[in-house]
């Protein structure tokens, strides 16, 4: 009998675990924008110390530091811990507990909020170990369901996750802000559709496509084609030494580190900087928000199916070329970026919008180069980006804090994107010295524990 979705179930696969993906990304971003409407309830209130009240939701910028910081520690204790768990019991179980615990964090924010700040930072922290689970879940769905040929298509839709996420959250959390619901309600629609995905996720999805009754045996076979028995079947021993020395993936992973850190750079301080340098009307923030991180989406997926299907060129030619459009040119126009005037707002908007673009050329730079040369490895690769993304959510505020002290200060915030623009130059030459299209030495079959061949051999 033909199913409803022939033999592309696994497409269904990819797009609930990018639902889930947004939903907890989106989860620890609200605050980011509902920061700047917190601070005008004052339905709880405290003394400033000067004899006059304040809203107790009125965060100093070394508060807003601590709360941002809280996740970005939970990110880091629970990286290591969560892909353990991955590594035992597969995706399925841990990345729908990581989605109850990032709905449960996320409605209680405002109860939270309201208490103390420790309170708060303490549930912040609970919302980054859950935030940890994201991309070790993107490593083993790739390599359980991605065909060989379509990985970079999946790479690109998987990991535009924190955009999308940015999308939604700004504006709904915009409507949801100046409305009569108030800024609290957008943390409890978030917690509930955050449940709502992770549950019809947990039901549909399976570690192994070989076992689901959902894929018919075509789809299997374009699945596991040309992939070895190791990569199938998981009976190998993870060169962890190697693949952690590996100059190559070093640099793959500075490369994603500098990425990150513009992502979530954006992500948690451009509403900030919209409203402060900018002088954007809070109204139209979110929409403006969205519309420029919008804009980048159609890119990501010409960019990876041009990095699969072009010939003309070779593969390590459209590595350095992707992952320079990827890195270094998202480095100059953060420094455009950060000197464009107030009065010429709508072209900072355009500048940051392209800067979006550019980041589209990842999934055919340092994402394709990680993912060629670690092979059958490439989760374990790709799962280990969730470390750079720690030390990024550690690196932004840290910048912030260091460079900021007046929020309203362009010539300040200057400083955090020339900042992040050198490390975006380094890394992209270190990317020239090191970056290769052929797979490691490790990767080859006499480094590799595999199966018994006595053992059945792999459906396909």
């Amino acid at each position: 009998m033909m199913r409803l979705w022939g033999n592309y179930f696994r497409i269904i696969i990819v797009l609930m675990s990018f639902l889930c993906l947004v939903s907890v990304c989106s989860n620890y971003i609200i605050i980011n924008f509902t920061f700047i409407c917190m601070k005008d309830d004052f339905s709880k209130t405290i003394d400033d110390g000067n004899g006059t009240l304040k809203s107790i939701y009125d965060y100093s910028p070394t508060e807003k530091k601590y709360i941002l910081w809280a996740v970005a520690f939970g990110t880091m204790v629970g990286t290591f811990p969560i892909n353990f768990l991955y590594v035992r019991y597969g995706a399925r179980i841990p990345f729908f507990s990581a989605g109850v615990l990032s709905a449960v964090t996320t409605a209680l924010t405002p109860w939270a909020a309201g208490q103390s700040m420790w309170i708060f930072v303490a549930l912040r922290f609970m919302q980054g170990v859950a935030y940890s689970a994201d991309f070790a879940a993107i490593g083993i769905v790739i390599s359980k369901w991605a065909p060989l040929n379509e990985t970079a298509i999946f790479i690109a839709t998987l990991t535009s996750f924190t955009s999308i996420a940015s999308i939604i959250t700004n504006g709904v959390s915009g409507l949801i802000c100046d409305s009569a619901l108030g800024w609290k309600w957008s943390f409890y629609l978030h917690a509930g559709a955050c449940l709502f995905v992770f549950t019809i996720w947990v039901l549909i999805y399976k570690d192994d496509p070989t076992f689901h009754t959902c894929v018919s045996v075509r789809e299997l076979g374009k699945i596991q084609k040309n992939k070895s028995e190791a990569h199938i079947k998981d009976g190998m021993k993870v060169p962890y030494k190697e693949i952690f020395t590996s100059p190559v993936v070093l640099t793959v992973w500075l490369c994603a580190f500098t990425e990150l850190s513009t992502l979530i750079l954006i992500a948690t301080y451009a509403p900030i900087y919209f409203r402060s340098v900018l002088k954007f009307d809070i109204k139209i923030i979110g929409f403006y928000l969205g519309i420029m991180t919008a804009i980048h989406l159609p890119f990501r997926f010409v960019c990876a199916f041009l990095s699969d299907k072009m010939s003309c060129i070779s593969e390590i030619a459209k590595i350095h070329i992707f992952n320079t459009l990827a890195v270094g040119f998202v480095g100059i126009s953060f420094i455009v970026f950060g000197y464009i005037p107030a009065e010429h707002n709508i072209s900072a908007v355009v500048c940051l919008a392209i800067l979006e673009c550019f980041i589209s050329f990842n999934s055919g730079g340092f994402y394709k180069c990680g993912t060629l040369h670690s092979r059958q490895f490439a989760s374990t690769v790709i799962s280990a980006i969730q470390f750079t993304k720690c030390i990024s959510l550690f690196s932004g505020p840290a910048l912030v804090a260091f460079f900021v002290s007046d929020e309203s200060s362009q010539t300040q915030w200057s400083h955090v994107f020339m900042t992040l623009a050198g490390c975006s130059f380094f890394a992209n030459i270190l990317s020239f010295i090191f970056f290769t299209d052929k797979p490691a030495t490790w990767t080859e079959d006499g480094s590799v524990v595999k199966y018994s061949k006595k053992e059945e051999d792999v459906k396909f």
